[in-house]
């Protein structure tokens, strides 16, 4: 049998001092022997720049990436919390606005009540409408319970909205003036001249509806405001109901016809002022007897 050769080992200190000892008399030699170790640099400088070069570029090219990394999860931080701030700001602006528009309606509310100080009042609020974009028929949070009851009045915006047509214990039908159903006893406010002002819901469309029954030789003018009249048996007397245009004479009745721009906005309707005091029209209805 071949006997194993021991391994050569040399021993790390050893190694070490041998090193050391190179590295010192390169750096004496180096220093001594500079002029004869000029080309050597030389060459050295020449093969290493390039390579030193390459470095410097490889190096930069990864910190500038690792710069944008940064600047890019750094913007992307930013622009979170700027949109949560945006979020936020535009949640208090929507809260603002509906605040604003509350009041609006409050301060609505509040100068209606003056114009029409003699009569007791019930603010409520609309819950829901028949299926069109326009309140003709709608329903009020109020009823029995609140002191509301059939025949009572209706105002909104400027003027009179419409009638109670039912009344529960905790909620209200309001039938409205455009109604197709509806016809209020009018007058002009200007001279007392009466009219019937006829709810329309095709006229509504075009941003009126219809006044009739004009005495030929009544003296109206356009825009003439036209108010509840007096011999209304269900509408208090002097509630603004619209605006007169369009005058034209009917010749077949000697009658004259216009259009009337309501006081309400009837697309448009949140809050209401219900009149808990009901038209007394015994006497109406004692002469219409005889």
């Amino acid at each position: 049998m071949k006997r194993r050769r021991k391994k050569s080992w040399i021993h790390p200190k050893t190694l070490y001092i041998a090193l050391s000892v190179i590295c010192v008399l390169l750096v004496v030699f180096s220093f001594k022997f500079s002029d004869h170790f000029s080309s050597v640099k030389t060459m050295v400088g020449n093969a290493v720049t390039p390579m030193q070069k390459g470095i410097n570029s490889v190096g930069k090219s990864i910190s500038e990436k690792f710069d944008l990394m940064e600047s890019k999860e750094s913007l992307l931080k930013k622009n979170k919390e700027l949109q949560e701030k945006i979020d936020s700001l535009n949640y208090s602006n929507k809260i603002l606005v509906g605040e604003n528009k509350e009041l609006e309606n409050y301060r609505e509310m509040y100068h209606l009540d003056k114009k029409y100080p003699d009569y007791p009042k019930v603010a409520a609020t609309v819950i829901s409408r028949d299926g069109n974009n326009w309140f003709n028929v709608f329903y009020i949070d109020k009823g029995k319970k609140d002191g509301v009851d059939v025949d009572m009045n209706v105002i909104s915006g400027n003027g009179l909205v419409g009638i109670v047509s039912e009344a529960g214990e905790h909620y209200a039908k309001v039938r409205a003036i455009i109604d197709d159903k509806s016809n209020v006893s009018s007058m002009f406010e200007a001279n007392g001249e009466t009219c019937i002002v006829k709810g329309n819901m095709e006229s509504i469309y075009n941003g009126y509806i219809d006044v009739e029954m004009i005495s030929n030789s009544a003296k109206i003018k356009e825009g003439d405001e036209i108010v509840t009249s007096h011999v209304s048996d269900k509408f208090l007397q002097g509630l603004s109901v619209g605006f007169v245009k369009d005058i034209t004479t009917d010749d077949s009745t000697l009658t004259k016809t216009a259009h009337l721009t309501p006081t309400v906005n009837f697309d448009q309707l949140e809050y209401v002022l219900v009149i808990t005091q009901l038209k007394d029209s015994s006497e109406i209805k004692g002469i219409s007897e005889k």
